[in-house]
This record gives C-alpha cells, structure tokens and sequence, in this order.
C-alpha cells in the first residue's frame, strides 16, 4: 500500500484508480493549463501546439501517469469510502464533516521516479480518514458511516430544515424576546 513521507498508509496501491479526470481537462478535451498559462515546459507546449491543445490523455496516446502537470483533486460532497455526505453549518464555524485525503505525495513520487510528481486527492469522512491513516484501513473496503458521523450529519440536516421553515419576523422576534 502506498505510504505518505511520514510513512502512514493511504489506504490504495494504485491512485490513478481513483483518477475520474485530470483538473485542466476541458469538456471538449483540451488541456486547460496550456491554453491558460505559458509557463508550461517548452516540450510539452510544443506538443499540445502541434496536437491543437488537444489532451494526449483524452486521445488515448498516454495514460494520466504520463501526463508531468496531471493534477486530480476531488470535489465530490461525499465519502470515497463510506458514502456519507457532507452537511455544512453555514452559520458557524464548525468542522466540516468531509476532508481531502492525499493519495499521491507530490515529494515522495518525485523522489522515486526521478519526475515530476502528481496530485492526486479523494474526499474522505473525518472518522474514514482516521481509519485509513491509524489502521491501514482502504478506501475501496465496504464501510458504512460511523455511528457518531450519522448523528452529526442527523444533527446539521435537523438545524439545516429548522433554518429553511417559514416564520414570520414577529413569531421569530417574539419567541427571542421570551
């Protein structure tokens, strides 16, 4: 299982599994970063210019591990490996219930293989994150939400419903006063 530079596990043995699409792939299939920004490495400019800025990866001529500014960071609102989903307190300043979960280590890939490492992160739940990390737990293992992240998330969507309710100002500023 890969490991993080501290030597933690993080839970896969293969992060490009976990890959739906690069970041600075467009919809039509053009490489976003070099159509944004020119600070790009001569050669590989050189290629998406000659392609027409098409992505290698979106043609089929390379895999994301080819790609030196591939780049994946999830941004779904639900766990990777439990399947719980986030619920934000919007008026407070509480702990989200979801976090990124490193999969790639940008310095320990480049240290390898002598190249350009990768970023690549999933969405995992506080208590799966601990799991994968204190316990070797994977994050393709069958896991149901714990117990104690079904009450918080119960808990945030009760506030959340309480807040979308309609009550007049007066039933409101009333009910504060007493």
């Amino acid at each position: 299982m890969k490991k993080t530079p501290k030597g933690t596990p993080v839970g896969v043995d293969d992060p490009y599994l976990y890959v739906s699409k690069c970041d600075h792939l467009t919809g039509e299939g053009f490489c976003r970063l070099v159509l944004e920004n020119r600070n790009v490495e001569d050669s590989f400019q050189i290629e998406l210019e000659g392609n027409e800025y098409v992505c290698p990866v979106a043609e089929r001529k390379w895999k994301w591990e080819n790609c030196p500014y591939f780049r994946y960071r999830a941004s779904e609102k639900i766990c990777a490996r439990c399947g719980l989903e986030e619920r934000l307190n919007t008026h407070d300043n509480s702990r989200p219930l979801l976090e990124r979960h490193h999969l790639s280590y940008i310095e320990n890939r480049a240290n390898e293989e002598g190249k350009m490492g990768h970023e690549i992160t999933v969405m995992l739940c506080r208590w799966c994150h601990a799991k994968v990390h204190k316990s070797g737990a994977r994050i393709n293992d069958e896991a149901e939400p714990d117990r104690n992240a079904l009450e918080l998330m119960e808990k945030r969507k009760s506030a959340e419903m309480n807040e979308t309710k309609f009550e007049s100002a007066r039933e409101r500023y009333n009910r504060e006063l007493m």
